[in-house]
């Protein structure tokens, strides 16, 4: 055997044992591209589909921050205790909060499927103490609807359905009803500007149902170009009561809207209950909104009720930029009588008037 020989072998072998490891080696697989979120434009603006599934989802809320002040009590202002001579005093009712909110939707065979939900972190001395701090999470809204179906945590249909008392932050000077309940409504569209609504509630506090027998709601809506009429009557299971309102809104010009709203109910077993929480039996909301521009807007409106309680407030809304707006409002108050004679609750006010307001700010995303 020569060099040549030997060295060709040589070669042959190296190669054999090469092809042979090669067979044996781990192929890498080639990374799959990818999956990017995609933008769903069917429900509005900031959906997205939940990668592998047709649901659309959608994360907002806001920041808001409210420094209140004038008359502790009936408006905004606190009252504390000085830290070196003891004495009581007024002092800043202020709150920070931040607002998370989730929107879902999804076609289906039944309507589409919607989700709502919105809880609510809270910091500041809004429960009436000069000393700031934490608040308890709130759960706001936890819905589901299918179609015109909905279920879960909402506010009462006496309430969300006719609307509210304008477009002040001091809307409930004069009360025109509870919020906070579970709920089954159903919400008939008729197409035509007609729309109807039956809702079955729980109550909270002491308006929560005390048998099986739940509260009730029913509502009629006819809705124009220049504006709607809406009406809801509601029955308080627990204490037997019943309450209704009656609303109108008016487009008087691309830039004036007006609203007027009554309110009536029975006192009989409780003075005031989760629907009718003004004084007496009747109550009247009236308001206006001027837009002197896209970014500025002036807001009013006056309460009255059956027990001469009178509430004001009037604020301005300036959209500093798109997101971000400052409301400084002003409000009033005369406090007449509390209930009548016969009732245990009944009292006599010496004339108050109250006068205070608040600064917000606040941040929707």
């Amino acid at each position: 055997m020569n060099i040549k020989s030997l060295l060709l072998g040589s070669a042959a072998a190296l190669l054999a044992v090469s092809g042979a490891r090669a067979a044996d080696a781990v192929v890498v697989a080639e990374p799959e591209p990818a999956e990017y979120v995609k933008i769903c434009d069917v429900y509005g603006a900031g959906y997205f589909y939940i990668p592998g599934t047709e649901t659309c989802l959608r994360i907002g809320g806001y920041i808001r921050y409210d420094a209140g002040f004038g008359d502790r009590g009936s408006l905004d202002g606190a009252r504390t205790t000085d830290r070196l001579d003891g004495d009581v005093q007024d002092t800043w009712r202020k709150n920070a909060r931040l607002a998370l909110r989730t929107w879902t939707g999804q076609e289906t065979e039944l309507g589409t499927l919607k989700t709502y939900t919105e809880t609510r972190f809270n910091f500041g001395n809004s429960n009436g103490g000069g000393e700031a701090a934490n608040s308890a999470v709130s759960l706001k809204f936890a819905w589901i609807q299918l179609g015109g179906l909905r279920i879960g945590k909402d506010e009462s249909a006496f309430d969300s359905f006719i609307g509210y008392a304008g477009n002040v932050i001091q809307d409930t000077l004069v009360p025109y009803g509870d919020k906070d309940t579970n709920l089954i409504s159903y919400t008939f569209d008729a197409g035509n500007g007609f729309s109807a609504l039956i809702s079955l509630e729980q109550g909270s506090g002491t308006n929560t149902i005390d048998s099986y027998v739940p509260h009730v709601v029913g509502g009629l809506k006819y809705k124009g170009d220049w504006g709607s009429l809406t009406g809801v009557v509601a029955y308080n299971s627990a204490y037997e009561e019943w309450a209704g309102k009656v609303r109108l809104d008016v487009k008087a010009t691309s830039e004036l809207s007006l609203f007027v709203m009554g309110g009536y109910g029975s006192d009989d077993n409780i003075d005031r209950n989760f629907y009718k929480l003004w004084g007496g039996t009747w109550a009247v909301w009236g308001g206006a909104t001027y837009k002197f521009n896209e970014k500025t807007s002036f807001n009013a409106q006056v309460s009255y009720d059956d027990d001469e309680n009178l509430g004001v407030a009037v604020n301005v809304a300036y959209e500093i930029v798109p997101g971000f707006v400052i409301t400084p409002e002003v409000d009033f108050v005369h406090e007449g009588n509390f209930g009548k004679p016969g009732h245990t609750s009944w009292t006599k006010a010496t004339d108050k008037n109250s006068v205070g307001g608040i600064v917000r700010f606040q941040r929707n995303f």
